[in-house]
């Protein structure tokens, strides 16, 4: 065996940025450093209560009035369920849809298994797609999501003649977090590539290390989750085009990474 084809499927060395929110980076980071790389935890969102708890809770309260509930991401499904369970349960009859695999591994968590979710793309515009969500009109439709989400899925259900309402269960922000070593590994040439989970999240990433992080950043091979936060990484000058994960979930992510770091040894 030559020495390319014994390092395949192995990160021994490599050294990855990890993104994620830091109460959702260790199963990542703990599956790249069980192949042998490093996992750099950077968390550039944080997730906290939504600023108007009351409105939540009030949908919350209706929610057997309404046809379907759509849950955005699986932060979505976390802190919505845990109110819905502790205010009387899901309504037997109230049918359930979903972006990506990892809101619907949410979902069975908390008990929930016919859920509508697309089969491939993970995004507002495969869900659109999905037959389930065609003739919508006089359907009342919950969307359970983080506060300022995108408005695709709500203003596109709304024309097929849908009621909507949003359920914004928490708020993403910018965490205050030291950058200085982060900065200097960077400038050292020492992050090898990088994952980003949202568009808000890279958005803070590019605002968090400054001008001058930047530099390093847009020449640094990055793995995103989703076309859309590829079309960001080219408008922001990633050098390197982005590497799309198959899916948002952190097997999908460090298959992503291998499969850089596989051509990287191929060499």
């Amino acid at each position: 065996m030559d020495e390319a084809a014994s390092t395949r499927h192995t990160l021994k060395g490599v050294r990855v940025l990890v993104t994620r929110p830091k109460d959702q980076a260790e199963n990542l980071a703990r599956l790249i450093e069980s192949r042998g790389g490093e996992a750099i935890r950077f968390p550039v969102i944080e997730i906290s209560e939504p600023q108007d708890k009351h409105a939540l809770l009030a949908s919350i309260d209706r929610l057997k009035d309404f046809t379907l509930a759509i849950f955005i991401s699986p932060n979505a499904v976390n802190r919505a369920m845990k109110l819905i369970h502790a205010r009387g349960g899901w309504p037997p009859t109230l049918r359930v849809a979903c972006v990506g695999r990892g809101s619907a591994c949410e979902l069975k968590n908390f008990g929930i298994e016919n859920v509508i979710v697309p089969a491939e793309r993970f995004d507002s515009e495969a869900l659109l797609e999905m037959p389930e969500l065609q003739s919508v009109k006089g359907k009342s439709i919950v969307i359970f999501r983080g506060e300022g989400g995108r408005e695709l899925l709500g203003d596109t259900l709304l024309s097929r003649g849908a009621m909507i309402e949003y359920a914004e269960c928490y708020r993403r922000v910018r965490p205050d977090f030291d950058v200085a070593p982060l900065l200097r590994r960077g400038e050292r040439g020492e992050i090898d590539i990088i994952s980003v989970t949202s568009v808000d999240g890279l958005h803070n990433l590019f605002n968090m290390v400054g001008e001058a992080g930047q530099r390093w950043l847009i020449r640094t091979p990055i793995v995103v989750v989703s076309e859309r936060i590829a079309k960001v990484c080219r408008e922001r000058g990633f050098k390197t085009e982005p590497r799309l994960a198959s899916a948002a979930s952190d097997e999908a992510i460090l298959s992503a990474i291998q499969a850089w770091q596989d051509g990287q040894n191929a060499l």
